[in-house]
């Protein structure tokens, strides 16, 4: 009855209002309460399926990380290459002689033998005695040519000569390897002789092994030993022998190589 007599005052006279209003407060707490559980739970369950997405996004930048960063390394790779093959390019451009661009794929593994092998072969006109270089100078030249592969020796072979000339004042002698990468002498010279420290040696064509006028080395030591008719003269080859991945083939005549791997005619 009670309930029935606020009902219907509630609804036919103002003075609800003014009751209603503070036991909002009371009301407003209980709703919050109320509703407390279901928020903390929503709550949890949106910061997990956020943190479980994080992760699954985190996962997956990190994937694309790797792969980015696999295809940044293989980029400087390829933009390394094309340095080396527009220098390549450019030098076969100031070249008078054909030549063609092979790759290394392969390094002799005897210490004592200084050859590298080239994807090319008798399919591609190769031939036996055939010079090679790179951007810098000469490297060596073709003793064994195969089908698809060759066999070049280097000019820092110990077993390894050519006919050379002093740029600068026209003096021959004969290069030499000494079975070190970095370091070639000079036989025979002359203590007389007009060279100097930082000389460039040319190859003189001499024995028609190698063409004239390509860079072989640069002049690094001259040592006077008194008493002694001939001067001690070491060199560093002009290529750069350990670093090249991509050789040119000059284009020559064709010819026999000696086993010893020089290009000076004999006696």
């Amino acid at each position: 009855m009670l309930s029935t007599l606020l009902i219907l005052l509630d609804q036919r006279s103002p003075w609800g209002d003014s009751v209603r209003y503070p036991i909002s407060y009371l009301t407003g707490v209980v709703h919050y309460l109320a509703n407390l559980p279901g928020s903390v739970l929503s709550g949890l369950q949106s910061q997990a399926r956020s943190r479980s997405e994080l992760r699954e996004d985190n996962e997956r930048l990190q994937r694309q990380l790797l792969v980015l960063e696999q295809r940044s390394q293989r980029l400087a790779v390829l933009e390394a290459e094309n340095v080396r093959l527009r220098e390549l390019l450019n030098s076969s451009a100031n070249l008078d002689a054909r030549v063609l661009v092979a790759e290394i794929i392969g390094v002799e593994p005897d210490p004592n033998r200084h050859e590298i092998i080239i994807n090319k072969g008798v399919g591609d006109g190769l031939f036996k005695g055939q010079a090679v270089l790179d951007a810098h100078g000469l490297i060596g030249q073709l003793v064994e040519v195969g089908p698809y592969t060759s066999r070049a020796l280097l000019i820092t072979d110990a077993t390894h000569a050519l006919s050379v000339k002093v740029n600068r004042s026209g003096v021959r002698s004969i290069l030499a390897g000494t079975g070190h990468p970095d370091r070639l002498h000079l036989l025979y010279v002359p203590d007389s002789a007009d060279i100097a420290e930082g000389d460039l040696l040319v190859s003189t064509g001499l024995g028609r092994r190698y063409p004239a006028g390509y860079p072989a080395a640069t002049v690094t030591a001259i040592t006077h030993e008194p008493g002694q008719p001939f001067v001690t003269v070491e060199a560093r080859p002009a290529a750069w022998i350990d670093r090249a991945s991509h050789v040119l083939l000059v284009e020559g005549r064709q010819g026999e190589i000696g086993e010893s791997g020089s290009d000076v005619d004999g006696p």
